[in-house]
């Protein structure tokens, strides 16, 4: 009997929840697929495996590569979530955010997108605090971008190295309490911006409505954007120029007529495989795009997402589907592996 109730307490414990929380399912979805090369990157029998729920708004997966977990924000809870096979859910960062004194009345205070830079400091797109910053060994902040022009920043919220420590990041109204009506906000567009590794931040692109997830192709010719506009609900892709502005916007793909059927979530987070496959959320699920952005099917959640990032030894993609965790095991790397 002991060693039964210790088996539970393990099983509870590995899926990040408590006993007296709801029983998670095992699976989640199904993967609709469009084109036969979505095989080479997704078996036919993969699974979307659930290890944990009961968060608020989950987003910014990035793997920690030396503590072999996950980490990921929980934005309405202001905090920065850590999950391991080994030991589950805990707090790794709080307040993640908004470090303010003042209530905040919105819905999302805290971080969005995360990453790590080159030097191994985990950098948060924070909402917010209307910044990027650094997290110190010490676990402080430190900014590295919060105002364009002489004007407060939105609230940043995904981003993206490039390989000489350039950082690309946009720049939606989602931290502010009132959004687009926010009497703070004090710039008049959205923005998508290239902060250089010496600190100097260029607006690239004001044209898109509801500038989101944020990736750049292997060969860091091209930048992709994913745009969180229900009436405009597009990924775009934007060549860089040799001075770093970027050329006129090709369309990826348009899913506004998913989200008028009422398919739950937006284009949000992306990612890219070391092979220049697009992994982004959306409507119901994570589409995939072939390098020539061809759509190759969906993996269908049936819930919003929010982001999804790569993982264990680069071949295991974690998704953030609203208030769940979830992983699919594929056979394709993500970039960095």
């Amino acid at each position: 009997m002991f060693r039964s109730l210790a088996l539970v307490a393990a099983a509870v414990a590995a899926l990040g929840a408590t006993a007296d929380e709801p029983k998670l399912p095992a699976t989640i979805g199904s993967i609709d697929r469009k084109d036969p090369k979505l095989d080479a990157l997704i078996p036919k029998d993969a699974k979307i495996e659930v290890l944990a729920g009961g968060f608020k708004w989950t987003e910014g997966p990035v793997w920690d590569k030396k503590g072999n977990a996950l980490l990921f924000t929980d934005i309405p809870n202001n905090r920065v979530v850590r999950w391991s096979a080994k030991d589950g859910v805990s707090d790794f960062l709080k307040p993640s955010g908004y470090t303010g004194t003042d209530k905040f009345t919105g819905y999302e205070p805290g971080a969005n997108g995360l990453a790590f830079d080159k030097d191994g400091a985990l950098i948060l797109c924070q909402h917010g605090d209307r910044r990027v910053s650094r997290l110190t060994g010490d676990k402080k902040f430190v900014t590295l971008a919060d105002k364009y022009d002489g004007k407060r920043l939105n609230s940043p919220n995904d981003l993206v190295f490039a390989k000489n420590g350039d950082l690309y990041f946009t720049d939606p109204p989602y931290g502010l309490p009132g959004q687009m009506k926010d009497p703070k906000k004090e710039l008049d567009f959205q923005g998508v911006y290239r902060l250089s590794a010496k600190g100097e931040l260029a607006l690239l692109t004001k044209e898109m409505t509801r500038p989101n997830g944020i990736g750049l192709s292997p060969d860091e010719k091209t930048l992709y954007v994913a745009n969180s506009d229900p009436d405009k609900a597009i990924w775009m892709a934007f060549p860089i120029s040799a001075d770093g502005t970027l050329g006129k916007g090709k369309l990826i793909h348009d899913a506004t007529d998913e989200v008028k059927a009422k398919k739950p979530g937006l284009p949000d987070g992306l990612k890219v495989d070391a092979k220049g496959n697009i992994f982004a959320t959306g409507p119901d699920g994570v589409f995939v795009f072939g390098p020539d952005h061809t759509y190759l099917g969906k993996i269908v959640i049936g819930d919003k997402n929010a982001n999804c990032g790569w993982g264990d030894d680069g071949t295991v993609l974690y998704i953030c589907a609203n208030d769940k965790l979830v992983r699919v095991k594929t056979t394709t790397k993500g970039l960095g592996w």
